[in-house]
């Protein structure tokens, strides 16, 4: 009998045996929070929904979601950068609403990254006017994508926006809402993880799902099996190995909330840590999310959004640490 360790989990192989019999010695990471000086409280400002981060350069790239609202509804996207990972400087706004009558002319927000083909791919929610938060007219949300040549701008907003919109069957877990793109590559094709919720559902019944596309601004095609994950109201995914890791905050059934997930196929999960004081809203410092190479690790540190009495959201930092 042999013992290996895979993603946290013990896996015992009994000796003339090609199958694995999996254990539940799960393991715990704890998460260490600190201030992203720059991006931090400040008085009638919100930032909020950061992006996971690149490395440019010297530098590194974050985008998120600002306004004066505690919520994203109300929101563009904006950008800072630093030169190493704690003190940042805020550049100034990457996306504005959209015009009258487009889908993104009340707010654009949630914003990620995608690195391909030389561009910059910025991933963004948005929703149009007029917009309701509540009852049958609930105004629903959809994904879109701006292309650049540099980190910096400026931002070209498709002209095949949204790429990616709720079902119109209210059986389908995100026929209300859809929002919050996660990008890897992985087997030479762009999978977008996202959050998706159904119609007359609340908050906390929020799913994950994944869209596959063959280039990086689409089309990307939902996957058959989604819902792949049954819980989570953020997204946050990278490679790990040959397969994929999410971490998964505080909604969502108690068997994976506060956890790390992993799969294999980056489709079917198990549950590999417990995480303790798990993030809000993460983004991560992923080196290998776009290099498609087979060795990305856990995670190491990110953002999220940090909450404190008497001030909107606000970005703050955060490291990831064995227990």
């Amino acid at each position: 009998m042999a013992a290996t360790a895979c993603c946290g989990v013990l896996l015992i192989v009994l000796a003339g045996s090609s199958h694995a019999q999996e254990t539940t010695a799960i393991q715990s990471v704890n998460i260490v929070y600190s201030a992203a000086i720059g991006i931090g409280p400040q008085n009638g400002v919100m930032r909020r929904d950061p992006s996971d981060i690149i490395k440019v350069g010297d530098l590194y790239y974050v985008w998120y979601s600002k306004g004066a609202q505690s919520h994203g509804y109300d929101a563009t996207v904006w950008y800072a950068t630093s030169p190493d990972g704690h003190t940042w400087s805020e550049k100034g706004e990457s996306l504005a609403r959209g015009g009258v009558d487009s889908w993104d002319e009340q707010s654009v927000f949630t914003p990620n990254i995608l690195v391909a083909e030389g561009r910059y791919w910025l991933f963004y929610t948005a929703v149009p006017k007029p917009f309701v938060n509540k009852g049958t007219e609930t105004t629903k949300t959809a994904i879109g994508i701006a292309v650049s040549n540099s980190p910096n701008g400026p931002w070209e907003k498709l002209d095949t926006n949204p790429i990616l919109k709720t079902s119109e069957n209210h059986d389908d877990f995100d026929s209300l809402r859809i929002d919050d793109a996660c990008l890897i590559v992985r087997d030479g094709k762009y999978w977008m993880y996202f959050k998706g919720r159904q119609w007359n559902k609340s908050p906390g019944e929020t799913k994950m799902g994944v869209a596959i596309s063959e280039k990086p601004d689409g089309p990307y095609i939902k996957h058959s099996g989604n819902p792949i994950i049954g819980g989570n109201h953020e997204v946050l995914v990278w490679p790990q190995g040959q397969g994929v890791a999410a971490m998964i905050g505080t909604v969502g059934p108690k068997s994976i909330t506060r956890s790390i997930l992993y799969a294999d196929d980056g489709l079917h999960f198990s549950k590999t840590h417990a995480v303790v004081d798990v993030p809000t809203a993460a983004g991560a410092y992923r080196p290998e999310a776009f290099t498609n190479s087979g060795n990305g690790a856990q995670i190491e540190w990110g953002v999220h959004i940090g909450k404190r009495r008497g001030t909107l959201p606000f970005i703050e930092r955060f490291e990831v640490s064995q227990q």
